[in-house]
């Protein structure tokens, strides 16, 4: 976010651009969004240097982690369907439907 300083800043630069008109309100919101917007950039700036790639042993290790998951909640969801299945055709051959 922008700093406080840099905020006054930006209310004393306004306060001193402001003439009576339609003109004036115009370029003071056009600063104004100018301001805005450079100071975004530069938080983002300074949020992208704190990132820090993973190293190849953290990719390999978490790439590990999600394969196996993936495929123990793929045998436990084939386990819950095959018996759901077996258990609805069990339903419907006691009731007659089918055969």
């Amino acid at each position: 976010m922008a700093s406080k300083a840099a905020i006054e800043k930006g209310e004393q630069r306004s306060a001193k651009l402001q003439e009576p008109g339609a003109l004036s309100n115009v370029s003071d919101n056009a600063v104004g969004l100018w301001n805005n917007f450079t100071g975004f950039l530069t938080d983002v700036r300074a949020e992208m240097r704190k990132v820090v790639a993973p190293t190849r042993k953290e990719v390999q290790s978490t790439t590990s982690v999600v394969l196996i998951t993936v495929f123990v909640f793929g045998f436990f969801f084939f386990v819950v369907d095959l018996i759901f299945n077996r258990a609805l055709q069990e339903i419907l051959t006691r009731l007659g439907g089918a055969q």
